[in-house]
Formats: C-alpha cells, structure tokens, sequence
C-alpha cells in the first residue's frame, strides 16, 4: 500500500534495523508499517539486538514483530523466550516463528522445552527410511493406484503431522520412490493406445539410452505451462523495495490463492483450478489461500461459501488460510482514495447507457467521459457522498482514468467501484458502496503477497489493467499467468443454465447426478482421487479443454478398478430353484472382495437351493455364441461352488413370461468347464439374504448433444434418468458398507485435526468456516462395483441403521438408494 511517508521521516527507525543486519530495502520496508514497527523497535533496544543477529535471524526478529503486533497477549517474558531461540539458531523458519509466537501465547513461561520443541519442528530429524516407510503407509491406507495422483499424494502427505517438519524434497524423493517401487517406472503408467501395438514404437523406444529411460518423467507442474512459470521474485515491481518486500514476507516461496466468487456451487471445470492453485504451491513447498472474492452482495450467499470450502477439502486440499475480499474493504477504500489524489480515478454520473456509448458501444474507439476532468477535490467529495450513502445504484460511479488510446477495452476507464443496497454477508450493512472485481483483485492480490496469479485466458485482457492498477498505487505487482479453461461436452456449465434446470423441474437440485456441478459428482458417488487423477491427466496448457464425457468416465473407471470392492448384484431378479438341493442346505461361501487386491479383504455369503439370477441371463433359444443360461444348458455361477444347468422353467400364465427357472446343481465332478459365469444371490432369511434394494438410479446423458445451445430446454434427453426397484445385492454389503463408513470417519477425523492443528490465523472474523469432520463424510463414502453390473454408490437419500453403528442386517425403516457412478465400459450409444 502507497504510504505518506517519506524516507527521511522514517530514516531513525530505518537506521536501527539496518542495524539489526538488514538491508536498506527491507529495513525500510519493515519500518513502514507502523504497528509492527513499533514492536520491532521495542524488541531490539528491550532485548539488546544491536549487532547480535545476522541477516536471515533478523529477518526472523521481523517476522516476529509482525506477528506479535497482531496479539497483544504474548508476554515480555515469552516474547525474550522466543528470542532467544531465534539466536540460538533453533528457530530457522519464518513458518517456525510463527508457531513458536502461537504455542508462547498459549503457554506463558515456564515453557515446557520438549513440547516447544516438538511443536515448532526444534530438532526434528527423520531418516529417509522413515519417510518412505510413512509415505508407502500413506499410499496404502489410501488406496492409491497410479502415478497420476503423485502430486495429490505429496500434498496430503505434507498435512500429515508425522511428516509436518519434514523438508519438501525428502518428501517428494520418498513419494516417487514408493510410487516407482508400487506401479512401476512412471513411463510405464500410461494407458494402454493404439500405438502399443504397433512396432515402430517399440523399436524407437529400445534406441533410447538406458540412462535416459529411467530418468523419471516430469509433472504437470514441472513442464509445459505451469513449468515455464516465472520463479518468486522474477515478476517486474516499479521499484526494487516492492520486491524485496514481497520476497521478505513469502520467504521466496510460492504463494498462490483460489479465489472464487460465492455465488453459486462449483462445477468440473472449478476442479482444474482448484488443483492448480493448491497443487503448484504444495509441489513448490509454498502456500495457497481460499480467497473469497465477495463484493457482489447481491448474489453471494453463505451456503456457497460453506460449500466451497466443503468441496476443497473434499478434493484433498486444506488451505493455508481462509480469507474475503470483504477483509480488506477498509483498505481498498483508502486506495481508492489515494488513486483518486493521484488523478487516477474519478467519479462519473453517467447512466449505463452513456457509458457503455462512451466506451465505443462494443465496437470503434471510446471517447472521454464528461466528468473524468472533475477536479480531484471534486472527485474526492463526491466519492465520500457515495461512500455515505447519497447516491441511489447506478447514480454514481468511481471510475479508474486509463488509457482511451489504448487499443485493449480494458484499458477504457474501467469501474472502480459502484452504489449497491443490498446487505453484505459479513459487513452488513456498513457499506454502500462496493469495489469491483477488476478493482479488487489484483490489488488484495498484492495485500497477500501473491507470487503467482493463475487464472485461465479470458482474463488476458485483463491483465494490462491490472498491472496498470498496482503501478498506479505503486504496490507490489504479482504476475497473472492464464491457462486454459476445463469443459465437458454434453452438459452445462452456465450458473443461468443450471438454475432454470433446477427451478423449471428437469433435474432435482443442484446436486442432482445428471449435472456436472462437484457436488452432484460427488453425490454421484465419484472419487474425489479420480477428479483430480482426470484433471492431472489432461495436463495444463493455454488451450481451452472440451473433453467428451466419455473420457470424464473411463478416468473414474480406471481409478475404481482396482480400489472399489466387487459384490454380487442382480438387477432384473429371476427366481432359480436347484432341485437336487436339499430345502434346508446352506453352504457359506467365502469370497475375496477384489481378486487382485486382496487388501480389501473378503465377505461370507450363503448358497442355498433357492437363487436369483438376472433375467437378462436366461433366454428360451439358445445359439453357438450363446454362453448364458437356457434350457438344457450349463453356466458357471460366480464363486459358487459348482454350475448349474436349467432343466425346465415356469411361465406366468397370463403374461408366458418366465417367472422360475428349475435347475440341476452339476456336482458329480462329470460336468465340463462352463464357458461362462453369471451373478447371483441366495435366498437365505436368517443371513438376510437377499438385500433387497429399494432404487437403483441410473443416469444417462443429461442431453442429447455434444454442445447444448442457447434453446438447452429442447436438448434435454428424455431418458436420462432411469430407476430400478428389486433390484438384489448379497448380503456381504452391509457389513462392507459400515466398515467403508467408519474408515471414512476415521480418515476424516484425522485430517480435521491436522488441519485445525495447522490453521494459520485468518484475516477473517468469526463467521469464518473452520474445518469439521463432516465436510468429508457422507453416503457417497460407500462405493463398489455390481459383478458385470456397474460401479455403484450409496445416494445421501439412503437410510441404513447400519451405517450408524446398528446392526449389520437391513432393519425396518431402512431405505437403500444407489447411484450408478459409472457403467463397466462405455455406453455404446450417448443417450
């Protein structure tokens, strides 16, 4: 921020802290805030710093002053403590300083030293073993399957509190490692194309020198757009003190933020920002905020902002700290002021109409507003009748005095701030007016210390403005870098579109599972690792993405392959009767619930005389490439322990439909090899077998087209939801649904205190979310694929005792709804 004072008033202090072993820049830096100034001053001439501390300790001295004038509540006796281990040399991180700062606040003197030390990472040591012992654990426990989600895993593994301590590249060493020693050498992972099976590839790849075959291939972080980044510290300031500033405070790190607008529910494409911001900070060991951009009161609401932050940390990020625009509103105002004093900015009385003609009417070149030639003092009085509530919406406007030369229109006086009388979530009503985003941004950009301002390209234009801006004020100039944005063919993305979907009844909410909002995805019951495994997958580029739905797909496909449970399941049931089975025999099955990954355990379940089977495996006429079950032949019964041929069956006599099949248990030993196997379920009381269930939901194509149009209403596809009832599921899933259940809980426990444990302080007030277990749970957590069925997930209008701690049987009350995430392979048809 601009400030009035010159470097000669500030010389004295400037003085003494380059004294402290500064340089001149950052001591006059460290003097112009005059809060943590003062604690400065008073901790070098209270402790007798003078000539005591070299330059890195006191740059920690600097930060300590900055957090101490934040808290009034440390002690002298703390604050010498603290000290003293910054020059014992205990204390090496500005990270450090402030948990130390925390943990003093908190335990006044006599400070227990081990629990100190523990606390801010004093003498922490790990052993590489350890760390990849920790890491493999990590991986294990999260059933992680493929070199796609390294950058998640990294970034979750830092949260741990085993590994809190740990240096970034000792963590990022092991996690490649492990993963190298878990799915082989990365080049290996890729999916199986076209060109496997051809010749030349292989041929070429053999020319390749072993060395540099198994150099490790690099991240999406590391190549290509998010590679080529600038480093910290590399993006231009208008003058050099602005540099040394930011890097003083970041400490050189990357600091990035994800800022979105409150103002309705994230989608897909939200996905591929989410996972740039936090994960091109987390892979550079830096920090990403989650910024709310709220300074449109008229269309933010508090249950989108509970929401994105539910959604984030669902995805598997935590931020560093939670803020608002609306923290800095005092601010902002106060600049605004000063651009005013600068000649920068000036207050408009034009109606819409007026300025839209004088900004060229989206075509030709613009001509001057009559009032951007106001004297300032004019300006600066009408701004303060804005301000104080005298001007009605659109009555009055600050507007930034650009370049109308310019041939970018956002260069063409953009609006600053507008009257708005809606009340704001936070402030209320304490403000009338409110800045705009183009205002906002890059300048709460520069009040965080932002190194890198990722955005995606519609905001290239906007760029030169917001350059423009912070040069104006002379404040420090963050870099925005733009990527290309993330679409799905086939549905909408549009906030518009998605609510005429949800008010005019063609789908049931914004969570409904046809829509590609994250929390219909996640209702769907799609891995939150599958997300970011599509988006990692995809790469990032200045290209706009518009990827088929079919790909969306088979990512989540893959990722469920080997982590999803297998259960036996019968959608359409047919009534088997084994007649060479006894009526009372039971025979317990014990099968593995995934064949190659015997991690995920296994189930018991009953084979009696009475099965069911799926209609659609039973026909009257059989053929030479027929292989199921008709009359007269055998079929293999999954996990059974013997085939079945089908000796006759039985029709409804109104319908012919068949309605029982009668079957001979082929258990001589005679029988050959079945060519094919089926799914089945037993009829068994006393287990509870079958588990009937009330809904299967099967979704389709929301439309019937790649691109729906500005008419989406008469795109819609009629058949894009179907409901199955009766469907049947062994009686192993109850047990595997409370299991999958508590694990969550358990895993969610543990994030929320390691997350609440590293909170930094928000600039927020009180009304700002904090991390609960919650946000990590729901019905969705129990996931599985149907044998040669689909993969499938508990819906939140599911009601199992079971999933609470009752019983592992389907009781009275209980309502079982699922949800197909995917199908096995694609569809062959989009509808």
């Amino acid at each position: 921020m601009a400030t009035s004072k010159t470097d000669s008033t500030l010389n004295p202090l400037v003085s003494l802290f380059k004294s402290l072993g500064l340089t001149q820049a950052k001591a006059l830096e460290a003097a112009k805030s005059p809060k943590s100034a003062t604690v400065l001053q008073d901790l070098i001439e209270k402790h007798s710093l003078v000539g005591r501390t070299d330059e890195k300790q006191a740059s920690l001295v600097v930060a300590l002053a900055g957090q101490l004038s934040k808290s009034e509540n440390v002690g002298e006796q703390e604050r010498k403590y603290v000290i003293d281990k910054i020059l014992e040399g205990d204390l090496k991180s500005v990270d450090q300083v402030t948990v130390a700062t925390k943990y003093v606040e908190a335990h006044p003197v006599p400070v227990s030293e081990a629990e100190f030390n523990q606390e801010c990472g004093i003498g922490f040591s790990i052993s590489p073993e350890d760390v990849y012992d920790k890491v493999s654990a990590y991986i294990k426990d999260n059933v992680i399957v493929g070199w796609n989600s390294l950058g998640s895993v990294i970034s979750g593994i830092r949260s741990t509190p085993e590994l809190r301590w740990a240096t970034p590249v000792e963590v990022k060493n092991a996690a490649e490692k492990v993963f190298t020693a878990t799915f082989g050498p990365k080049e290996n992972a890729k999916g199986k194309g076209k060109e496997s099976k051809k010749e030349a590839p292989k041929a070429k790849a053999a020319a390749v020198p072993a060395v540099e075959a198994s150099t490790p291939k690099k991240t999406v972080f590391e190549e290509g757009f998010l590679g080529n980044l600038h480093k910290p510290g590399e993006n231009p300031q208008i003058a050099p003190h602005l540099r040394d500033a930011h890097l003083a405070a970041t400490s050189g790190n990357v600091w990035t933020r994800f800022p979105p607008e409150p103002n309705g529910y994230l989608h897909i494409g939200h996905s591929k920002a989410i996972f740039v911001n936090f994960g091109y900070a987390a892979h550079h060991g830096g920090k990403c905020y989650l910024r709310y951009d709220d300074t449109n009161p008229e269309a933010e609401e508090v249950r989108y902002v509970e929401s994105i932050l539910e959604i984030i940390r669902w995805l598997g990020y935590e931020p560093w700290k939670i803020t608002y625009s609306s923290d800095y509103f005092t601010e902002l105002y106060e600049l605004a002021v000063e651009l005013i004093k600068r000649d920068k900015a000036y207050v408009c009385h034009c109606s819409q109409e007026e300025i839209k003609a004088d900004r060229g009417g989206g075509h030709g070149q613009p001509k001057p507003c009559i009032h951007r030639d106001r004297p300032i003092e004019e300006s600066l009085v009408e701004f303060e009748n804005m301000k104080n509530g005298k001007y009605k919406p659109k009555e009055a406007n600050l507007r930034m005095k650009q370049d109308l030369n310019d041939g970018n229109p956002q260069m063409w006086d953009l609006t600053a701030y507008r009257v708005l009388e809606k009340e704001h979530h936070r402030t209320h009503d304490k403000w009338k007016i409110y800045p705009t985003y183009d205002y906002t941004h890059c300048l709460v950009d520069s009040f965080e210390n932002i190194s890198h301002s990722l955005c995606t390209t519609e905001f290239i234009a906007s760029r030169q403005s917001y350059e423009w801006l912070c040069d104006a004020l002379e404040v420090y100039k963050p870099r925005q870098s733009e990527y290309g944005r993330l679409n799905i063919e086939g549905t909408v993305m549009s906030k518009r579109k998605i609510l005429a979907l949800v008010n005019e009844g063609f789908v049931n909410g914004w969570d409904d599972p046809r829509l590609y909002t994250l929390i219909a995805l996640r209702r769907r019951g799609v891995p939150p690792g599958a997300i970011i495994s599509f988006v990692s997958g995809l790469g990032v580029s200045t290209a706009s993405s518009n990827i088929e739905t079919a790909r969306f797909e088979q990512t989540v496909r893959q990722y469920l392959e080997n982590t999803a449970p297998r259960l036996l399941m019968v959608m359409n049931p047919l009534k088997v009767t084994i007649d060479n089975i006894p009526e009372d025999s039971v025979t317990i099955v014990e099968k593995p619930l995934h064949p190659k990954v015997p991690e995920l355990g296994t189930c018991k379940i009953p084979f009696t005389r009475t099965i069911y089977i799926d209609a659609e495996d039973f026909r009257l006429e059989d053929s030479k490439d027929y292989f199921r079950l008709a009359p007269g032949k055998t079929v293999g019964l999954f996990q059974a322990p013997h085939p079945v041929t089908c000796t006759s069956y039985k029709t409804d006599p109104v319908s012919g439909k068949v309605v029982e099949l009668i079957c001979r248990l082929e258990n001589t030993g005679a029988a050959k090899k079945p060519k094919a196997f089926i799914q089945w379920v037993a009829e068994h009381a006393p287990s509870g077998s079958p588990i009937i269930v009330d809904e299967t939901r099967i979704f389709n194509r929301l439309f019937k087209s790649d691109n729906p149009s500005s008419d989406f209403r008469s795109d819609i596809n009629p058949n894009s939801l179907e409901v199955v009832k009766g469907a049947m599921l062994e009686v192993g899933f109850l047990p595997l649904a409370r299991r999958a259940m508590e694990e969550a809980k358990r895993e969610s426990k543990t994030r929320t205190e390691a997350a609440l444990k590293d909170a930094e302080p928000s600039a927020a007030d009180d009304d700002t979310p904090h991390a609960t277990s919650g946000q990590l749970i729901g019905n969705e957590c129990v996931r599985f694929q149907g044998l040669r069925v689909g993969y499938f997930a508990l819906d939140k209008d599911t009601r199992l005792a079971c999933l609470d701690g009752g019983a592992e049987v389907k009781q009275q009350g209980d309502y079982l709804v699922l949800n197909r995430i995917v199908s096995l392979k694609e569809d062959s048809g989009k509808s």
